[in-house]
């Protein structure tokens, strides 16, 4: 799961330094590790059905949306989830502060997960829109939140980080279990037939526990929201009535527009009924999307102000955003293109136990339990022979590369009504986590190392800017899922990948030069 690890600019609102009551490590931080596990548990239990739900017949309790449709929200809605912290985390820093992003943020979302616990296409794209609004308000900041819990020298705070990411990945493992048994399970369906109550509508008890999960993770963070102190109390940067001045006729420009955005919509909408279809909108937001990339990165690349070296390292910076988006738009694909092949064409059954396809997505967050530990002796062992971070972006690369190869071996199996074994994306998701345990820990950090140091702040914002063109360029690729033989897909996504990470080793020796020259 991407772990977003932000610097803190307020360390001196950490705790007492010999606060050691949760695992050794502030108390505060048990607030923030099981309000991320709930919140968790909400974004993965829905995301685990989400694209099953809109592939579902109506009769069945679906929306019955095509593959393609469904791939083409599927990637909208990820992208945003991602792109929404950049504005999300100014927010909190120029008007809301940490505490109240993160506690905003887990309401929006909760009221996103109701809506689309309740019948109706309008409820859909409104829940759908809620959780990626408040994603942006959560998701950013209660990182920051653990970061301020220690000072600037405290040696715990890798630690802490590592709890804290057992917590996302805690709640991501059980919240397909959960949501998938509601969402899918013919028994739990049976058992509602029993009770009166419309077996299609199973589909919303899963959606449904999203939102409790949401709840439980509200409740304790105000519960033992007292545990963090003065963490997160007050907005960073707008410390003078001017500054707050500033930021509130930004917002308000900031709503009016999103405004104007919003009826202009509505209006083309109802003028233009025939044209709003979900592949037209995908197309204006690939259009918005990449032309806030090409003009941000022109910026930067074209301004005057640069050193040639820093030039150069800001040129390695893009071709490592690049890398990244490649990365995540291959990963970000298991809600979409790996959930399709885990419902159409795998045999989902162990030792005779039948499960939800669904289930399929709680064990990224099983391997990443299990082998964590493991990579971080691997990384402190070969510390002396300098794996650099972009050594970690061609390995996360190439691993991911070689889980859709692999595939391609499950696809040629799948021919005709032949099921495969789980096997197959069994080792298609081990390969994928370890992709992950090589490049997401270290993503933010290999940005911001590179970036010349008066732009540092700004990596936090292209790193999710990466995660966000990623998962919309996965869901184009999940869009052509039935016009493509999928082995011809899968081996052209590996194929991506794969040479992808051969640029990244070819710029191995460039970038420890730049390393050294920064050090």
């Amino acid at each position: 799961m991407p772990d977003p690890r932000p610097t803190s600019p307020g360390a001196s609102l950490a705790p007492a330094p010999d606060d050691a009551r949760f695992l050794g490590h502030p108390r505060g931080l048990a607030t923030l590790f099981f309000t991320e596990m709930w919140e968790r548990f909400s974004y993965y239990g829905m995301r685990a059905i989400l694209t099953l739900f809109m592939i579902a017949s109506v009769e069945v309790g679906g929306l019955g949306f095509t593959k393609t449709q469904a791939a083409l929200v599927y990637g909208i809605y990820t992208s945003m989830v991602y792109l929404l912290p950049l504005a999300g985390g100014w927010l909190a820093d120029h008007f809301l502060g940490l505490r109240r992003a993160v506690l905003y943020g887990g309401v929006i979302i909760m009221l996103g997960h109701v809506s689309l616990a309740l019948h109706g296409l309008p409820f859909f794209y409104t829940g759908l829109g809620l959780v990626a609004l408040g994603t942006g308000l959560l998701k950013p900041n209660i990182s920051a939140m653990v970061g301020e819990l220690y000072s600037r020298t405290d040696a715990r705070r890798d630690a802490g980080f590592s709890i804290f990411y057992m917590g996302i990945n805690i709640g991501a493992f059980a919240a397909p279990l959960v949501c998938g048994f509601l969402a899918e399970k013919e028994g739990f369906r049976s058992f509602l037939g029993e009770h009166g109550i419309d077996p299609a509508s199973s589909w919303h008890f899963g959606f449904a526990a999203a939102a409790v999960g949401m709840f439980f993770g509200l409740w304790q963070y105000l519960a033992t929201g007292r545990h963090l102190g003065q963490v997160g109390a007050r907005p960073a940067a707008a410390a003078s009535p001017e500054a707050r001045a500033r930021t509130l006729r930004i917002l308000r420009l900031g709503g009016a527009g999103a405004l104007v955005l919003v009826a202009l919509a509505v209006v083309l909408a109802r003028a233009f009924p025939e044209r709003m279809t979900m592949e037209n909108v995908n197309a204006a937001y690939a259009v918005l999307l990449f032309a806030a990339v090409f003009g941000f990165f022109g910026w930067l690349l074209g301004s005057s102000s640069w050193s040639r070296a820093e030039r150069r390292r800001l040129l390695l910076v893009t071709i490592l955003f690049a890398g990244s988006c490649i990365f995540w738009g291959v990963f970000e694909q298991a809600g979409s293109t790996l959930t399709l092949f885990a419902k159409d064409e795998t045999r989902n059954t162990i030792l005779g136990f039948s499960f939800p396809s669904s289930w399929w997505q709680s064990v990224n967050s099983v391997f990443i339990i299990a082998l964590a530990p493991l990579f971080a002796w691997l990384w402190a062992r070969t510390a002396h022979r300098d794996p650099t971070s972009v050594v970690r972006f061609a390995l996360g690369l190439l691993f991911v590369g070689l889980g859709y190869a692999l595939l391609v071996g499950g696809a040629l199996g799948a021919e005709g009504e032949a099921r495969v074994s789980p096997g197959w994306l069994l080792g298609v998701y081990l390969l994928h986590t370890i992709g992950e345990l090589c490049l997401s820990p270290v993503g933010l950090s290999s940005m911001t190392k590179l970036a010349p140091p008066r732009v540092v702040g700004m990596m936090l914002g292209v790193w999710f800017l990466s995660i966000s063109v990623g998962s919309f360029l996965g869901g184009r690729v999940a869009g052509v899922y039935e016009e493509f033989e999928l082995p011809t897909l899968f081996a052209c996504v590996a194929a991506s990948a794969v040479v992808m990470a051969v640029v990244m080793v070819l710029l191995v020796r460039p970038a420890r030069r730049l390393l050294a020259e920064e050090g």
